[in-house]
């Protein structure tokens, strides 16, 4: 069965920096893609990144995050990130990571962890 556990979510000063992770089990974090997710107030649910496999070896970025957020994995820790640099206050949001049944970063997710909160202030 696969779990998937995120941590890392904080108040943080815009300007500044946090990072993410996603801890996963019953899946390899680099088998499948990959993407973090965020909710925020008033808004639906949007991908900000995603990993593909890693055979596939792309990394997406929502315009928003382009150049600000970072995402990795740990094969050994069985573990993805998100390192967020220089946040912005409309980066505040529900962080979820999730799986997709594919090597792609295509298609619906399948497989949701319960989310981190990230609050930043301006």
């Amino acid at each position: 069965q696969v779990q998937l556990e995120e941590s890392g979510g904080a108040l943080a000063q815009a300007g500044g920096s946090l990072k993410l992770s996603c801890v996963a089990s019953g899946v390899t974090v680099d088998r499948y893609a990959m993407g973090w997710f965020r909710h925020a107030p008033g808004k639906e649910r949007e991908r900000v990144s995603c990993i593909s496999s890693s055979g596939d070896g792309k990394v997406y970025y929502e315009d928003s995050v382009g150049g600000r957020f970072t995402v990795s994995r740990d094969k050994a820790e069985n573990t993805m990130y998100l390192l967020m640099n220089s946040v912005k206050a409309e980066d505040t949001g529900d962080y979820f990571c999730a799986t997709y049944p594919s090597y792609y970063c295509d298609g619906k997710p399948d497989y949701w962890g319960q989310g981190t909160q990230v609050t930043v202030s301006s």
